[in-house]
């Protein structure tokens, strides 16, 4: 009988829930810490530009802007639910720089975790060259945004971009770093937000709010002009959405006025 509940014992020190429980006081090594992080923005920001480029290169006419922005939104809305517990899902540089700002991400993570996202924007764009026709992917200019072709348009872009990606920022540091509004739904809601950028933007800049989506197809198709816009846009954009959270929106933890 002892020998038997001995042996019970055992086999629930040995229970789902048990490891869980020592997995979960285990300290995480240096790869969980550090390089896991990178991987998974490195591999959510590729399958996020990949399946992007895809939606805008083989865009049926009859769908319009509609496909590219389900697509975009709906990518990211995934992704975001699968890697938030490993990398914070950021997949965009303006996301970390915010992020770190607001006191959700370590210094010394913020570079390895923009270059981890704009070698997988690069990757994404080269696997969607390799997914699509040429004559498709030429059509398209590879997905790169060609949208603004003049001088006249570049203050329109710029605004359009900042602004749009000031408004995915703040659902960004609201829904998953802000404590008092933290949301289960953080993915759908940035995802949604996604969404209603390009439906509404896509004619004035592409709504790109991410410089990792523009590089990838700009490496990929040679295609630079006015390509800084989609830096200065998104990065302006993303400190804005900071001093909003910092000064005005966030909670006592993170904001720094108005105590």
């Amino acid at each position: 009988m002892a020998e038997e509940k001995l042996h019970l014992r055992d086999m629930e020190s040995g229970s789902a829930p048990a490891a869980e429980k020592r997995d979960a006081s285990r300290p995480l090594g240096t790869y969980e810490r550090v390089i896991q992080p990178c991987v998974a923005e490195l591999v959510g920001t590729a399958f996020f530009v990949f399946v992007g480029c895809v939606s805008v290169i083989e865009n049926v006419e009859a769908a319009g802007r509609l496909q590219p922005a389900l697509t975009h939104g709906l990518a990211v809305a995934v992704l975001v639910a699968c890697m938030a517990e490993v990398s914070g899902a950021h997949f965009n540089p303006p996301f970390t720089m915010a992020i770190y700002l607001c006191g959700g991400i370590q210094l010394k993570m913020v570079v390895p975790y923009i270059v981890s996202q704009l070698i997988g924007g690069v990757l994404g764009a080269a696997m969607s060259k390799v997914m699509t026709t040429a004559e498709h992917y030429a059509s398209a200019q590879g997905a790169a945004f060609a949208v603004v072709q003049s001088e006249e348009q570049v203050v329109a872009a710029i605004f359009g971009e900042a602004a749009m990606t000031c408004l995915v920022t703040t659902v960004v540091l609201m829904s998953a770093v802000n404590s008092k509004s933290k949301s289960p739904m953080a993915p759908f809601m940035i995802g949604c937000t996604v969404i209603v950028n390009i439906l509404a933007g896509a004619d004035v800049s592409g709504t790109c709010l991410n410089p990792a989506r523009a590089l990838g197809p700009a490496v990929m198709m040679g295609y630079w002009k006015f390509h800084w816009v989609y830096w200065l846009g998104p990065l302006s954009g993303g400190l804005l959405a900071t001093v909003l959270v910092r000064l005005l929106l966030g909670d006592h933890r993170l904001r720094i006025i108005l105590k």
